[in-house]
């Protein structure tokens, strides 16, 4: 993945704002997304990291426990954080996507579904 942050956060959006229900904003001092007023990635620009919501961490950082790894901060939250200079965008892709799904409403759900089907 390009580690330019500008050329990061177009590929976040491209990705991200499409999705039904998908805002932008900021999580403290950090740009974030979230869908249903929850959040489920933030960017750490200067360190070129972001946290993202999943349920699999453990078989992501099994993977490539490089890329994938978590602090003592995410600890205790099902947040995982990914090296940006390291991930692939396909991986990255299916992580944002996932962890989109994991905290959308079963309405949003259901017109991401529509969407991709069509």
């Amino acid at each position: 993945m390009a580690t330019d942050m500008f050329i990061f956060m177009q590929f976040l959006r491209s990705v991200l704002l499409p999705l039904p229900g998908v805002t932008e904003g900021m999580h403290f001092e950090y740009p974030a997304f979230y869908v249903n007023k929850k959040i489920f990635t933030n960017v750490k620009p200067a360190q070129e990291l972001l946290a993202v919501y999943t349920i699999e961490r453990e078989k992501w950082m099994a993977l490539d426990p490089y890329t994938f790894f978590i602090t003592p901060h995410y600890l205790n939250y099902k947040y995982m954080v990914v090296r940006l200079e390291t991930v692939s965008p396909d991986d990255l892709k299916t992580l944002l996507i996932t962890a989109y799904l994991a905290r959308a409403t079963k309405k949003l759900i259901k017109e991401y579904e529509a969407i991709m089907a069509a």
